[in-house]
Formats: structure tokens, C-alpha cells, sequence
């Protein structure tokens, strides 16, 4: 292997530091190396700047990559760290997601400020959150309950909560666990009620086409289920044309040598949805997150992705 420090880009906030640092873990203990073999490089975003606006005003999910993509093809890093829900579903020439690590459990958590359950906020509550899945699933529950965009990193989230600007918000348990802050959680939200954005609870690894290099240091830490459920995850977004302007939940379970899917779009006001489901061989996850789009797109009709388009 070529020496030299390996570059790892990630954005600032705690959790992404902490998502880097999870992966330089993981390829030290692979390779035997020292810590001092990896730089972890901090690339600030466009998502991370915009902070006055919901990101479906103000470019999609692609404002959260960009720029570290920018500094990957420039050659400024040799592998970005990003959490899988915020990547679009392609990437740009030259670049490839090339390995998923294990993904950790995929529920939303509540942290309730007035009341420790959604079901037990009072009618009018108001719950913070910047997901318009979470915002719609929220609505689709309680419509009683008045929801709020609620933009910031984890910290700046709980520290509204905190000053009572909100009586509830939502975050995802992945982030919480991977930042030690488990216990805050007053109720885990069911993935059969629930379910959860594609790709949450799981860190993606992306780097240039042609790096050899990097392509063998990230074999051993590559999750072979993880990535066969994102594959199919994936598909459906992209069936979907799906971005931050589209309530989209989609979980693809492994089972064996079996994928099992279930998806589901909303209008943002949680008032219609509609369900899909999919399974067969692993070896077809992306055909069939995939088919699951374009079944689930063809039975809402132009109407319902008009009403939110």
C-alpha cells in the first residue's frame, strides 16, 4: 500500500466527527495501522451553512455532499464519510459509494419535553423537526399536533427543546447512540408506524472510481448486508426521483439470501399515503427497491406527486 496519510473528509458536527472517527477505528484495526496514519479533515457544506430555510427551498439533499465531493475529485481527500440518507442517489462522475458499514438500528427517536410519549403530548403540541417524512409521519398520527421546521445539528436541536421552544423533536437513534446520548430518548418510534428515512442508521464511504488504493483499504470494513439493503433502498428513492422535497420512507430488511422491502410516500400534510412492498433474492435488491418505486409511483398517480412537487 502507498504510504502517506489517508485524508478522511467529513462535515464538522459532532456526529459526523464522530462517524469519521468510527471509520478511521475500523480501517486501523483492519490494517494495523496507527491513528496517525489517517488526517480527518473537516469540509464545511453548503446544508451546514444554510441554516434560515428548509433544505427543500434551498437544493436538496445534494447541499450536504458537494463540497465534499468537490474536494474528493480535486484529490484534496481520498475518502468521504457521509450518513447514507443524505446522499443523493447518484453521484457525480468519477465517484462511487464503496463500502457501507455496519448499520446501526434504523428507529426515529422522541425526546419529549412536556410529555415522554407522541401519543401523550397534549393536543396543539408542538414538535420541532427539519424531516418532512418525520413532519409528515407526525401528521399522519396526530394531526392535532402542530409540527415546526427545526434546522441545526443534534446539539442545537436539544438545546431548543431545552429552552422550550418546542415540546417535542425528533432525531434519528443511530445519530444518538454513535454520540453516546442513548439515554436521552423518551420513546423509540415502531418502524411499522414509523419507518424510517432510506439509508438511515447507516455511514457510507465514498471515494474516486479509480483508487485502487482506497477501494482495497475499504474491503475488510465493507458490510456486505448493510450495503445489499441500501442497494435496494436506493433504487426505490431514485424510482421515486426522491429528495428533500418528497415524504419517502423505504427499509429493506436481509434475511439470509432474501431481501424483504417496504416502502411509503406521503403528502406533507400526512393526509394520503401510499404503501409498497417487495421481496426476493439479494441478488435482485436493487431491481426490486426499483419495481417498488415505479409500482408505488404508478398507483398515486400525477395528481398526489403534483400536490407536492
Amino acid at each position: 500500500m502507498q504510504t502517506g496519510q489517508i485524508r478522511i473528509g467529513t462535515r464538522g458536527s459532532a456526529l459526523a466527527l464522530a462517524q469519521a472517527r468510527e471509520t478511521r477505528a475500523r480501517l486501523m484495526a483492519a490494517h494495523g495501522l496507527p491513528e496517525d496514519a489517517f488526517a480527518i479533515e473537516v469540509i464545511t457544506t453548503s446544508g451546514d451553512r444554510i441554516q434560515d430555510r428548509p433544505l427543500s427551498e434551498a437544493g436538496g439533499k445534494g447541499l450536504f455532499t458537494k463540497e465534499i465531493e468537490q474536494a474528493l475529485l480535486d484529490g484534496a481527500i481520498d475518502l468521504a464519510v457521509h450518513s447514507s440518507k443524505d446522499m443523493p442517489t447518484n453521484q457525480p462522475d468519477g465517484l462511487i459509494l464503496g463500502a457501507f458499514l455496519e448499520r446501526e438500528d434504523v428507529r426515529d427517536a422522541l425526546i419529549g419535553g412536556t410529555a415522554p410519549t407522541l401519543e401523550a403530548l397534549s393536543d396543539g403540541a408542538t414538535v420541532g423537526s427539519s424531516s418532512l417524512r418525520r413532519q409528515a409521519l407526525i401528521r399522519r398520527l396526530r394531526p392535532d399536533i402542530s409540527v415546526v421546521m427545526f434546522r441545526g445539528n443534534v446539539q442545537t436541536r436539544l438545546k431548543k427543546l431545552a429552552d422550550g421552544q418546542v415540546d417535542a423533536t425528533l432525531l434519528a437513534y443511530a445519530g444518538l447512540r454513535r454520540l453516546g446520548m442513548a439515554d436521552i430518548v423518551t420513546e423509540l418510534l415502531p418502524v411499522d408506524s414509523f419507518p424510517p428515512a432510506p439509508g438511515q442508521g447507516a455511514i457510507c464511504i465514498e471515494h474516486r472510481q479509480d483508487d485502487r488504493r482506497v477501494e482495497a483499504l475499504l474491503q475488510p470494513i465493507h458490510h456486505l448486508e448493510t450495503g445489499q439493503a441500501l442497494a435496494c433502498e436506493r433504487a426505490f428513492l431514485a424510482a421515486l426521483d426522491g429528495s428533500c422535497r418528497t415524504p419517502i420512507a423505504g427499509h429493506a430488511v436481509i434475511e439470509a439470501d432474501a431481501v424483504r422491502f417496504h416502502g411509503l410516500i406521503l403528502t406533507p400534510d400526512g393526509t394520503e399515503a401510499h404503501e409498497v412492498s417487495g421481496a426476493g433474492s439479494v441478488a435482485r435488491a436493487a431491481n426490486i427497491g426499483r419495481d417498488a418505486g415505479e409500482r408505488v409511483r404508478a398507483r398515486a398517480g400525477t395528481r398526489f406527486f403534483e400536490s407536492w412537487s
